[in-house]
């Protein structure tokens, strides 16, 4: 049996995840946070991480669909952790009055979640397979759809985790969820303080065995398909802010510049699309079918 709550009204502080507290406050609103997950699909795959959730928030007239969503999900999965939690069940009408939150239920339910605390770099990459593995770098990439747009894409192409500069959006923030469809709790990934990131960051990577490559344009830059990079033992893709792109220093340190090549009068294409290119070219294959 759900825990379930029929609501008349979104007074009570247990909704104050989703009625009352923005991201940045969810952030901080317990150690070590909170956030929202939105649509079955995603609840499921956070769960399937691991991730706990504090209650969900249903539409009452989409209830048994989601609820019946769900529990197939975690059937299939063997997924557990959702029969605890309590279940607010509220109308359409109440939902609208959430707008000023942003939140819009076409998709699903949504649920509060506990954050995992993510481990620091150096062993982040101590647990990343041995053979040949592939990571993706992102530095000051601030837009949520976009950060989950590249997680999506390092899911998809054979990319064994990611390291996000901790000046970037965040992927938990639940639009960047959204566009990952939930990958963003299927690839292993972690922050990196960006005060830090190019005097000790870098650092750790080449000390571990990694070599760099970051998308800018330079002199020297060689196509995403040059043979070298196939050969490089533990290659560290560096993508940037979708403005301005990798910082200077960045592009000083990194092994290798590296490019899409493209036709006469465009020189770079989005960071989510870019990533998708890059990734199918430099990623490991071995799962792909």
């Amino acid at each position: 049996m759900h825990n379930l709550t029929f609501l008349s009204n979104l007074t009570g502080p247990d909704l104050d995840p989703y009625v009352r507290l923005n991201e940045a406050q969810l952030f901080h609103a317990t150690k070590p946070g909170m956030f929202i997950a939105e649509s079955p699909k995603v609840i499921e795959r956070a769960l399937r991480a691991g991730y706990r959730p504090a209650s969900l928030l249903m539409e009452e007239k989409t209830l048994d669909r989601d609820l019946a969503d769900l529990d197939h999900e975690m059937a299939v999965n063997q997924t557990t952790g959702l029969k605890q939690a309590p279940i607010y069940v509220v109308s359409d009408k109440m939902l609208r009055q959430l707008a000023g939150n942003g939140y819009n239920l076409l998709r699903g339910a949504l649920a509060a979640m506990y954050r995992i605390e993510r481990p620091s770099l150096a062993d982040f990459l101590a647990t990343l397979p041995g053979d040949h593995p592939r990571i993706a770098i992102l530095e000051r990439v601030v837009n949520p759809a976009n950060v989950g747009a590249i997680f999506r894409s390092a899911a998809a192409l054979g990319i064994d985790g990611v390291v996000i500069t901790s000046d970037s959006a965040d992927p938990l923030y639940r639009r960047a969820s959204r566009a990952a469809m939930g990958t963003v709790f299927q690839v292993p990934w972690t922050y990196v303080d960006a005060k830090t990131w190019q005097t000790e960051g870098i650092a750790l990577l080449h000390r571990t065995g990694y070599q760099t490559a970051a998308m800018a344009l330079r002199h020297n830059t060689v196509s995403i398909a040059d043979p070298q990079l196939d050969k490089v033992d533990r290659l560290a893709i560096i993508l940037g802010s979708e403005g301005p792109g990798l910082l200077e220093k960045t592009i000083d340190q990194s092994d290798f510049t590296i490019k899409i090549p493209m036709a006469p009068g465009v020189d770079s294409l989005n960071v989510a699309a870019a990533s998708a290119l890059s990734f199918w070219e430099l990623g490991n294959h071995q799962n792909l079918r």
